[in-house]
């Protein structure tokens, strides 16, 4: 019988993500493919360091039971087989419960995310997360950090951005091509009403939160048991535009057990005491600051990630 992912949360992770690649990436950019096909063999019992989305991964993986496997990971790798030997030792290494891969040997992997129904697929690649948003799949590019995980901690704290990451641009470029924050506040005051359209993480979140609502029911059956996911939502909106983010989750029937509207607040300010395992954001400014202390990942979507020269003409 076929293993059926139809019913997963599905995360596609690149090595790049899940492991800290910095030494073998050098010798691959330095010394070019043969010397990196040796360094691999010859390090292949060296166990690779935690990458900047192993807490995430880990996290994710220690909710499934005997009972219930509701996630599954998939590694997608520009590696083959024969170099990627390492990070299958590796991932074997720490414990983690990836038993399944794709190696496309120097190609993009993307392009197999909806074969695997991937609603996620993390990587240290810029290009390949790029090429991958452009197709519209959902990709983030980790930022490198200095975070230290606490693994005696069990639960998992996630924090999105909410425009370009969650919802689609379309209130975004209000702002950035319409006119500026008060005609912004205008419209958003509006259209509080109209449900907003769905951004790259949009299912991904979705899935999440279907996952938090099935730990609360076993919490509500059994108080013993400890649910262990956390969702927070750290957006520069402020009132009036919170409104219509309320109510586009309701909608949605997406639950939010925290929520920042920080009309321009630095977003760190908060995530410092909330101490995200992942914090994604459609903007390099907020993920830049950010990323010095927590995992952060950075959605290269919408209008925020056009030039300003781009906006600027479609603005005239």
């Amino acid at each position: 019988m076929a293993f059926e992912l139809t019913d997963k949360l599905v995360i596609a992770v690149a090595s790049s993500a899940l492991f800290d690649l910095s030494e073998s990436d050098k010798v691959f950019r330095e010394e070019k493919e043969n010397a990196y096909r040796r360094y691999q063999r010859e390090n292949e019992n060296n166990i690779l360091g935690k990458g900047v989305a192993f807490a995430l991964i880990k996290r994710l993986l220690e909710i499934n039971s005997t009972e219930k496997q509701l996630v599954e990971v998939i590694l997608l790798s520009r590696n083959d087989p024969d170099t990627g030997l390492r990070v299958f030792k590796s991932i074997e290494s720490y414990g983690l419960t990836i038993s399944r891969a794709i190696f496309v040997a120097g190609q993009n992997p993307f392009k197999y995310m909806e074969a695997i129904n991937a609603s996620l697929f993390l990587s240290g690649n810029l290009d390949d997360v790029k090429e991958a948003i452009k197709y519209n799949f959902p990709a983030g590019y980790v930022k490198e950090t200095d975070y230290q995980d606490d693994e005696t901690e069990k639960e998992l704290r996630l924090a999105f951005d909410f425009d370009g990451v969650i919802v689609d641009d379309a209130s975004e470029t209000v702002y950035k091509k319409g006119g500026g924050l008060l005609l912004y506040q205008q419209h958003e005051r509006e259209h509080a009403n109209e449900l907003m359209g769905e951004g790259p993480l949009f299912r991904f979140l979705k899935q999440i939160s279907e996952i938090q609502k099935y730990e609360i029911s076993k919490f509500e059956e059994d108080d013993s048991y400890q649910p262990k996911i956390r969702i927070a939502l750290c957006t520069a909106r402020n009132a009036p535009a919170h409104e219509r983010v309320v109510k586009t989750l309701r909608e949605y029937d997406i639950r939010i057990d925290e929520a920042f509207f920080l009309g321009g607040v630095n977003k760190n300010n908060v995530l410092k005491i909330y101490k995200p395992h992942i914090f994604f954001d459609d903007q390099l400014e907020h993920i830049d600051d950010v990323a010095k202390s927590f995992p952060s990942v950075h959605i290269p979507y919408g209008v925020a990630n056009e030039s300003d020269k781009e906006i600027e003409e479609v603005g005239n």
